[in-house]
């Protein structure tokens, strides 16, 4: 759960983080040309869903069989790496929530976790990064009651093909991003999520049936409508994380076909991913994905 929910937080802030050209509505893309024998593939995933099963489609399950290594953003079949967690979900210096806040501001954060049903208590959290507790609280208010990763379905099915699984960054690294923020600013953010649940809980739905669509573009337009704190963190959070990635997909694809299955707002805009490898040489097309029914 623990790093599921490692994934749910960069997936909640960066999913509604840019803007670019209109995109074709597919989360699949096919990556050939510069050199490379075999095509390899890109697929944008939500680290947190409702109907994740749904997008296991044909298109991707072919994508899949037809590369021979799987990376994520990290190493998820690295036990090493699952367990970094706990190490680093807590905030340096023993810092605890009510340290970044005001009496009163702390006040609501505990009526809010007194008066409403979370994934843990709040005395169990004091010392996560608020980033972290925001995205609990808001994977509780998802409307399902089992909730599944992308990445964990293909994890499994990668794992049945046999296929050898790597990660383009650590988690050590995801962890550090969180460290660049000041506590108290994400403390605010936290505060803003308790005090606007009504607006929080729609654009978690309206996030979710995006994806659904698999619209990239809706996906960046998040950002026109919703006031992010992180909105001032895209190069942290996105841009020089997609820009990190490319010489190792590069290196990837030469030695074998390899399907990268990252966030999907990693994906559009002129720094994205697609971008990115369009201008490193390569041709880069959209593969139909039609969900399952």
């Amino acid at each position: 759960m623990k790093l599921r929910l490692f994934f749910s937080v960069i997936s909640a802030l960066i999913l509604n983080l840019s803007v670019s050209a209109q995109q074709p509505k597919t989360l699949l893309w096919q990556v050939s040309g510069n050199g490379l024998s075999k095509p390899s593939f890109v697929f944008g995933t939500m680290h947190l869903l409702c109907s994740a099963e749904e997008m296991m489609s044909d298109s991707l399950l072919s994508a899949l069989s037809r590369s021979e290594q799987v990376f994520f953003e990290i190493d998820m079949d690295n036990p090493g790496e699952m367990l970094g967690v706990f190490k680093f979900i807590r905030m340096k210096d023993n810092k605890k929530i009510g340290d970044l806040l005001s009496p009163d501001e702390y006040q609501r954060v505990k009526n809010y976790f007194s008066n409403n049903k979370t994934v843990l208590p709040l005395s169990m959290m004091e010392r996560f990064k608020p980033y972290f507790v925001a995205a609990m609280l808001s994977e509780a208010k998802m409307p399902c009651g089992t909730k599944t990763g992308m990445e964990e379905l293909i994890l499994k099915q990668a794992k049945k093909e046999g296929k050898p699984i790597s990660g383009l960054e650590t988690i050590e690294f995801q962890a550090s991003v969180f460290d660049s923020i000041p506590y108290d600013e994400q403390a605010k953010e936290l505060l803003k999520a308790i005090d606007e649940e009504a607006k929080q809980d729609s654009f978690t739905n309206r996030m979710a049936a995006i994806y659904l669509a698999q619209d990239l573009d809706q996906i960046e337009q998040l950002t026109l409508d919703e006031e992010g704190g992180v909105s001032s963190y895209l190069e942290l959070f996105l841009y020089g994380r997609n820009a990190n990635w490319i010489p190792a997909m590069e290196a990837a694809m030469k030695k074998q076909p390899a399907l990268f299955a990252v966030g999907a707002a990693h994906l559009p805009g002129d720094k994205g991913v697609l971008s990115l490898l369009k201008k490193a040489g390569y041709t880069v097309v959209p593969v139909p994905n039609p969900v399952r029914n």
